[in-house]
């Protein structure tokens, strides 16, 4: 190439000409081949970026590509007229479908709010399933020219909700016109997680597509909230949803209140803004109505810019979040949680308030000897790596498959732990029944039941708190739901180390633990092995439900030989009410059922286990292993002076060096054998209408 422009340029007259056109041939080609240059030095400098620098990196594109995607949905956004007279919206119906209270909770938090604005009346909140049994139709609401604002959760395995099924089946039916809801104008909120990847909010989306493909009109581009983020998505697209009706500039309506009606002037439009995926994009361009070209010539400033809200475990400083937001502290104080720094809980349990007034103990009590009475309830972490149907915390919860959280100090959780366990037992200084020397002693915490809700073991500290504990003199009974069975391996001696085996089969975990990791039928195996291979005292804990897990008793046979657990607690289910409980009374088994299914249990594992406690009160049965049995009497009590005493030499030793006679009233004697179900003698047994039970023992 040099020498072509050398001969040009020893050229004569129409050199200059010649020299001209050819520049102007070759210079894209130059400037092709110099890209092409800048491109491989941005490559090496990528593969010699730090972690760091990667990371910040990622942050930038995300926010920049955010930004675009909010700036493109301004350009494509569509407007559309509420209402021709301008006096309001007509009706809005706001229908949700879930299963764990979250959409029901949000649909009253939007009607409340929606009305507050003064543009609608009036305002219909139900369920999907109550709307159904009403009589009530999609196509009734299409009639009226109604809106439908649908908040609707994705279910196991990407499936509609129980309680959306008659809607689902609606929308399935293949006899319907494209004209079906002709008339109907509607928004959609999903609710998934993210952690359940390819299902995450297919249902949401589902109903979206589908609805429009029905010939309803969308008023507002779908919202997503992702669990993990505790309602942060469903807020966001609610504030800008409200944001537009504020906009809209209607007449008030009669009756209703509203601090800034009419702010935008009387547009009397609303426009769709939103930050949207690619597939979500397709979904509003295919939608039949027109867009008007006014949308793209509004202000930036009519919409709320979204790129910084989608960094997940990240605020705007690249900082980890917390993971107690406002709201769901609100929701756990009312629950009677004391929240402790960003991610611990703790509650008062019924039965150390019972044992504290002289009433009985726990099951522990009854098991294992603990004080129930100076017992403390507490988690490391609300976050957990499943949803079970069963779970008694409606999973208000955070969930996730890794932490992602700022994580407090571990002293700083036990410490203020233990200050709000004691503010709560003062409170019950002047209760009618409550021991004075109980009361006394109560305020010297001795054991800690890690089992409050979520994941304890995920906490990155778990190794030191656990520790801080002991050389508080505190016993540690530590619940895992086996999903991390690396950490289950690492984790130093506890007074007690629990599995929760709630199915004896794949298919049967994943319908009623609803993990998020899609290898959790591997996990699970992996943690009941590690569990084994520990060395110290081990318990398989056995939620039963009825209909759902109680017939393979081969498998659970079979996982107990893989593990070779210490003890097996067997409880029925507990009913924990809600609005509409996946989980109902004709699901909780009875006391003998629970004992029968023990005694068959047993006989599977030959000689090995044999039920050696009760607890009828909590409905939970303890089946222990031979060697627990010396001489004819059960072992199954802890010395935890002595624990805490082997603990702190720091020598290796074993579940023999701690263990402490079971006193008779503790030991099962027999279906139908008199006694009082391991309710401890000393204690004063009694009904609900206040009545005292005369002991059998």
């Amino acid at each position: 190439m040099g020498s072509v422009l050398s001969s040009l340029l020893s050229g004569v007259d129409g050199s200059v000409v010649v020299i001209t056109v050819l520049l102007a041939v070759l210079a894209p080609l130059l400037l092709r081949s110099n890209k092409g240059g800048k491109k491989e030095e941005t490559k090496k400098i990528d593969a010699n970026q730090t972690q760091d620098e990667a990371k910040e990196g990622a942050k930038d594109y995300r926010r920049t590509a955010a930004k675009e995607r909010t700036q493109q949905v301004r350009r494509e956004s569509k407007v559309f007229k509420l209402d021709s007279n301008g006096e309001g919206l007509d009706e809005v119906y706001i229908l949700h479908g879930g299963m764990s209270g979250n959409c029901a909770d949000f649909a009253e938090e939007l009607g409340k709010n929606i009305h507050a604005t003064g543009k609608v009346s009036p305002t219909t909140v139900l369920s999907l399933e109550q709307f159904y049994e009403d009589g009530m139709t999609m196509k009734s609401l299409a009639r009226k020219n109604a809106v439908c604002i649908l908040i609707v959760a994705t279910y196991t395995g990407g499936t509609p909700p129980p309680t959306a099924q008659a809607f689902f089946d609606y929308l399935e039916d293949s006899t319907h016109t494209k004209t079906e809801l002709a008339g109907l104008r509607f928004a959609v909120v999903g609710l998934g997680h993210k952690d359940y990847a390819t299902n995450y909010n297919v249902f949401g989306r589902y109903v979206d597509k589908r609805m429009a493909m029905l010939g309803a009109k969308r008023v507002y581009t779908r919202g997503e909230d992702d669990e993990a983020q505790l309602g942060e998505g469903f807020r966001v697209w609610q504030k800008a949803f409200l944001s537009m009706l504020e906009r809209a500039g209607f007449k008030k309506v009669a009756g209703a209140k509203s601090a800034n009606a009419g702010s935008n002037g009387g547009s009397g439009r609303v426009k769709i803004g939103e930050l949207q995926t690619e597939e979500e994009k397709k979904v509003v361009i295919e939608d039949p109505e027109e867009s008007d070209d006014e949308s793209a010539e509004e202000s930036d400033d009519d919409l709320d810019d979204l790129e910084d809200l989608g960094l997940e475990g990240e605020d705007g400083s690249g900082e980890a979040k917390e993971m107690v937001t406002e709201s769901l502290r609100k929701n756990l104080t009312k629950q009677g949680y004391k929240i402790i720094g960003s991610h611990s809980g703790v509650k008062l349990c019924r039965w150390t308030k019972a044992m504290l007034r002289g009433r009985g103990g726990c099951y522990k009590h009854t098991f294992y000897g603990i004080s129930s009475f100076q017992c403390m309830e507490m988690t490391p972490s609300l976050a957990c790596a499943n949803k079970c149907v069963f779970c008694w915390r409606h999973h208000k919860n955070p969930v996730g498959r890794e932490w992602r959280w700022k994580a407090d100090d571990p002293k700083m959780l036990i410490d203020g732990a233990i200050e709000q366990h004691r503010g709560m037992m003062k409170q019950m200084k002047g209760v009618p029944g409550v021991k004075k020397d109980r009361y006394e002693e109560s305020m010297n915490v001795k054991h800690c039941a890690l089992s409050l809700v979520g994941e304890p073991i995920i906490y990155p500290h778990i190794n030191e708190f656990v520790g801080y504990l002991h050389e508080k003199n505190i016993s540690s009974f530590l619940v895992t739901n086996a999903q991390f069975p690396e950490l289950i391996t690492a984790l130093p001696p506890v007074t007690q180390l629990y599995v929760s085996i709630d199915a004896s089969n794949e298919e049967d975990l994943k319908r009623i633990d609803r993990p998020l990791f899609t290898d959790f039928w591997q996990r699970f195996l992996d943690s009941i092995e590690a569990l084994g291979k520990t060395g110290q005292r081990t318990v398989f804990r056995l939620t039963l439900v009825k209909g759902w897990n109680m017939d393979e008793l081969d498998g659970y046979a079979a996982l107990v030989k893989h593990g070779n657990p210490c003890m097996i607690e067997v409880k029925g289910v507990t009913y924990c009410g809600g609005k509409k409980p996946v989980i109902g009374m004709k699901e909780v088994p009875w006391h003998d059922e629970v004992i029968r299914f023990c005694s068959e249990l047993a006989k599977l594992l030959g000689d090995e286990y044999e039920i050696a406690s009760e607890h009828a009160h909590s409905c939970c049965v303890l089946l222990a292993r031979k060697d627990f049995k010396i001489n004819g009497e059960w072992y199954t009590w802890i010395d935890f002076d002595k624990f805490a005493q082997l603990e702190r030499e720091g020598k290796p030793f074993d579940t023999s060096d701690y263990l402490a006679k079971t006193p008779y009233w503790a030991v099962y004697r027999g279906l139908g054998v008199d006694g009082d179900g391991g309710f401890d003698p000393a204690e004063v047994h009694m009904k609900r209408d206040g009545s005292i039970v005369e002991s059998g023992c």
